[in-house]
């Protein structure tokens, strides 16, 4: 019996000494256990394993921001919930680091809000300054202001370098985000801080947000003969507008086209397709695509329209504002000896965007393909350098006068074809 009783005693003790390492061995595996599996609040959150990436740095860095961050916003007291970011906006701020990651400031993550925005942008119903900014050498840099609007008439410039947006300093905004803060309810103020020329000019703008009605073009018969299309946008409209203002300039019984795209920003690339292709046959190339980590070529032909190539005398202006598809007409036209380029060096935007949906309410806007003219030069590299550079300053404004557009009119007067 005292054996039986030692026996059972001897069990137990096993019993719990093996209860006791399953437990031990429980807790150790739970705290140790991959940060991914701590991070209970979010789903569909498998981890990844590509060859080269660690992909558990992420889900370390999450948990430890769970268990340890602190938010410094609030005074002692406060039970604000201002500053507390859900699990869903983490996400959405990762996917934002991870585009810029890629140094692109045309590839961008779009959150609700920035998704209402840009669909607002290609409807063009919104309220704002008017003016089409992008990203050169990191800086926040004005495209070009839009014609009769807030922008223009306060006085903004194309190339101008935006700073500050009221007290924000914009060393580390993105063009979206740059947007965002510039928009706003129309008759309110935003303060616009710019650097502008080789001296770094100082000023500050306070510019007064409206409805902002994008217009598409204007023409014009000068007294000297020459018929001017002053194209402002390449939107789905343009190429209807275009093939309305080739007719009157038919009408008008003159060989001289000059084609304005000074501070047109650019838009679709089918329209500068369309819009090429008046004067140009068929077998001639518009515009050359990379795309693609295998930089597959992807070339775009003319649609061969070609009504006016043979019997026509003519120029394109453009400047730094002169941007994406105004650079694919300017230098297909320019290299397929159709057109002189007269004015200044363009913006130099090459890149091609495509619009990803990645739910209803957020978006993935990303640079799909690069742009080279027919001769095979980068547009986003170097811009296009027009044959005829000239200048155009302050007190050329200031007075009225356009020596850009005086010149291109000389040139087409004086042209032998």
């Amino acid at each position: 019996m005292k054996r039986f009783l030692i026996f059972i005693s001897i069990f137990f003790i096993l019993i719990a000494q093996a209860v006791g390492l399953f437990l031990l061995g429980t807790y150790y595996g739970y705290t140790n256990r991959p940060a991914i599996e701590s991070v209970t609040s979010l789903y569909n959150k498998e981890e990844s394993k590509p060859a080269t990436v660690d992909f558990s740095l992420f889900w370390e860095a999450w948990k430890i921001l769970e268990e340890r961050y602190v938010d410094t916003s609030g005074g002692l007291n406060s039970t604000s919930t201002v500053n507390q970011i859900t699990d869903q906006e983490k996400v959405w701020g990762a996917i934002s680091g991870l585009t810029k990651s890629l140094n692109d400031p045309y590839t961008v993550f779009l959150p609700p809000e920035e998704k209402k925005q840009f669909e607002a942008d290609i409807s063009g119903n919104f309220s704002g300054v008017g003016m089409e900014i992008g990203i050169r050498d990191g800086q926040l840099v004005v495209v070009s202001p839009l014609p009769n609007t807030p922008a223009q008439l306060a006085g903004i410039k194309s190339g101008d370098r935006i700073i500050k947006i009221d007290d924000i300093n914009t060393v580390e905004i993105g063009v979206t985000e740059a947007v965002q803060k510039i928009r706003g309810k129309k008759g309110t103020v935003v303060t616009l801080t710019i650097l502008r020329g080789e001296d770094n000019e100082k000023f500050e703008f306070k510019v007064i947000r409206d409805n902002i009605a994008i217009p598409t073009l204007e023409t014009e018969l000068l007294p000297s003969g020459v018929f001017v299309i002053r194209l402002y946008n390449f939107s789905a409209n343009s190429p209807s507008a275009f093939k309305q203002a080739l007719k009157e300039f038919e009408k008008s019984k003159t060989d001289k086209l000059l084609l304005d795209l000074r501070g047109n920003p650019g838009g679709y690339l089918e329209a500068a397709i369309h819009i090429a292709s008046w004067f140009l046959p068929e077998d001639k190339i518009v515009v050359k695509e990379l795309r693609g980590k295998g930089e597959d070529e992807l070339i775009h032909y003319s649609l061969g329209f070609d009504v006016f190539s043979k019997k026509l005398k003519m120029a394109i202006l453009v400047d730094q504002g002169s941007a994406s598809a105004s650079e694919i007409v300017a230098g297909a036209l320019a290299e397929n000896g159709i057109a002189t380029l007269v004015g200044q060096k363009t913006f130099g935007k090459g890149s091609v965007q495509e619009l990803i949906p990645l739910t209803e309410e957020t978006s993935l806007k990303i640079t799909i393909a690069r742009w080279f003219t027919p001769e095979g030069h980068s547009i986003s590299a170097n811009g296009l350098e027009p044959e005829i550079m000239i200048e155009i300053d302050e007190e050329d404004i200031s007075a009225g006068r356009d020596p850009q557009e005086e010149k291109a009119v000389q040139y087409l007067l004086n042209l032998k074809k």
